[in-house]
């Protein structure tokens, strides 16, 4: 292309911006003040990183200090071994992924219908709807260790006490993701049902329940691969499972024995997101992930 024509290419692509410009002269105008509000967000967020960085005694020198002992740990894991306690890591892990299964079905059978009052296309009662969303809140307000704590108080130590704190905590989150999707379900089917004689409940059972089911369904399968890891924290404090003794092991520095628990466990939760994602798939279609 030749310089002229590129320069009439230039000067008409120039003409045809300011035609613009006089013709819509507000979104070609600097807003200054949205530019301050963001540029003073921003420096109030970078303010209070670097207060929360100096209050917490966050130092970069340390962490560096800190490589070569963390260089030293890993030197001592390797290799990975049982040491004899094969058997007993695997019984462990049976028992810390039988109370992730059991804490998270046991929330979603509670939490289900506890859904449907909190969905506002089912309950209209704006106090009810109230109500039983702030218990829900309530309920996974409080962390899964905390309820792990609790539990081991009233019902003592095991994977029973694991169990119950998994269910809890999963109860309200697991409420509050169900009724989400129950308000954006498509509401035609029900339409549909209700068009056709059907009662309220009939609407529910056979317009809303088959829409969702599939999503409530991949909510609960991603909830129970979070929990096996879930479960191994909680056994730290005495719920039961494989954190016991990884803990224990820790504590006594037999990280030989601690890198086999971690690959265990590393395992586990790859087998289980492969399991649950081709689950997922299966139910909800090849864009799950």
């Amino acid at each position: 292309m030749s310089a002229a024509r590129t320069g009439n290419l230039r000067a008409e692509a120039q003409d045809n911006l300011a035609r613009l410009r006089g013709r819509y002269p507000a979104q070609f105008r600097v807003d200054w003040a949205a530019r301050a509000r963001f540029g003073l967000g921003l420096g109030v967020l970078i303010g209070l990183a670097a207060l929360a960085c100096w209050r917490l005694d966050v130092s970069m020198a340390r962490i560096l200090n800190g490589l070569g002992r963390l260089g030293s740990f890993a030197v001592l894991m390797l290799p990975p071994s049982p040491e004899g306690h094969l058997w007993t890591f695997l019984h462990a892990l049976g028992e810390t992924l039988g109370i992730a299964f059991v804490g998270t079905l046991t929330a979603a059978i509670l939490a289900f219908p506890v859904a449907f009052l909190a969905a506002r296309n089912v309950v209209s009662n704006p106090f009810a709807h109230f109500a039983v969303r702030r218990g829900l809140d309530v309920m996974r307000s409080v962390d899964v260790l905390i309820w792990a704590l609790i539990w081991i108080n009233v019902v003592g130590l095991g994977p029973f006490a694991g169990a119950l704190a998994i269910a809890c905590s999963d109860f309200g989150a697991l409420g509050k993701l169900f009724s989400e999707a129950i308000e954006t379900c498509d509401r035609r089917p029900g339409e549909g049902v209700v068009a056709s004689g059907g009662s309220s409940l009939h609407r529910i059972r056979f317009g809303l329940i088959p829409g969702v089911l599939p999503v409530l369904a991949s909510q609960v399968l991603y909830f129970f691969e979070s929990n096996t890891r879930s479960a191994t924290i909680i056994g730290i404090v005495g719920a039961g499972g494989i954190g016991q003794y990884l803990t224990e092991l820790i504590r006594v520095l037999e990280l030989q024995q601690v890198a086999f628990l971690v690959l265990m466990i590393l395992v586990t939760v790859a087998a289980i997101d492969w399991v649950s994602t081709r689950l997922r798939r299966a139910l909800i279609g090849p864009a799950a992930r």
